[in-house]
């Protein structure tokens, strides 16, 4: 396991593996992350600068610990980066957009995450990634469209770096019936590369109430991990 990955508050109730990741991220304004996010967590930086990211993946072979269920689908997410007022690191989910209604419904129920039912199409090309969601249901209509593929030998994410900061995070944050809760995960170091995108529809932003950064985009790439999760625990 990973040097940063923590001891679970309990047993891990999940395992699963995550695959075809993309991490695309656009710099904004610190006080304007801060001001949409719940009592009690703090906005994150790197070198003064704070991040939204858009995360669009697989998540396969989910099973509650020990037993071999196997569910699988494609998720979308937009998230940032944030502390609570012990200094824990972790990331803060504004939606998660995911291509199963039982997990939609578990994940809202069991982790009080922002679940929203998507049809998700993910298709490959070599190498190439075509990732395409488009919710139904309840949430405001959003929809994702993008192409993205590894470019270049595998980074190394030191601690302190950018990549490290972005994608080395092993709690997360979700507000739930007036409450603050956190849950947290574990897994290898994501194995990163630098990556070659085309983003051709992206509603995430508007729909989650920022304006299109002005920012030009950055993108990392990585194939697969192996994840387990515990519970969530109010803060």
């Amino acid at each position: 396991m990973s040097t940063d990955s923590r001891n679970f508050a309990g047993p891990a109730v999940l395992s699963m593996v995550w695959r075809d990741a993309l991490f695309a991220h656009w710099e904004m304004p610190p006080e304007r992350i801060q001001e949409t996010l719940p009592e009690g967590l703090s906005v994150d930086t790197h070198d003064g600068k704070a991040y939204l990211g858009v995360v669009p993946f697989v998540m396969d072979d989910i099973s509650p610990r020990g037993v071999p269920f196997g569910l699988s689908f494609g998720e979308l997410n937009l998230r940032t980066y944030v502390r609570d007022a012990e200094g824990e690191p972790g990331i803060y989910f504004y939606n998660l957009d995911a291509d199963d209604r039982l997990g939609v419904h578990v994940a809202r129920g069991l982790f009080q995450l922002p679940y929203y039912r998507a049809d998700i199409d993910v298709g490959h090309d070599g190498q190439a990634v075509n990732f395409r969601s488009r919710r139904v249901g309840d949430g405001e209509p959003a929809a994702f469209d993008a192409t993205y593929e590894p470019a270049g030998a595998r980074l190394d994410a030191e601690k302190g770096s950018l990549p490290h900061f972005l994608t080395e995070r092993y709690r997360f944050y979700t507000e739930g019936r007036g409450q603050l809760f956190y849950g947290d995960i574990d897994h290898p170091p994501w194995p990163l590369t630098e990556a070659e995108v085309e983003v051709r529809e992206n509603d995430l932003f508007r729909v989650n109430g920022f304006e299109e950064p002005e920012s030009e985009p950055f993108f990392y790439y990585a194939p697969r991990t192996d994840v387990t999760a515990g519970r969530i625990h109010r803060v």
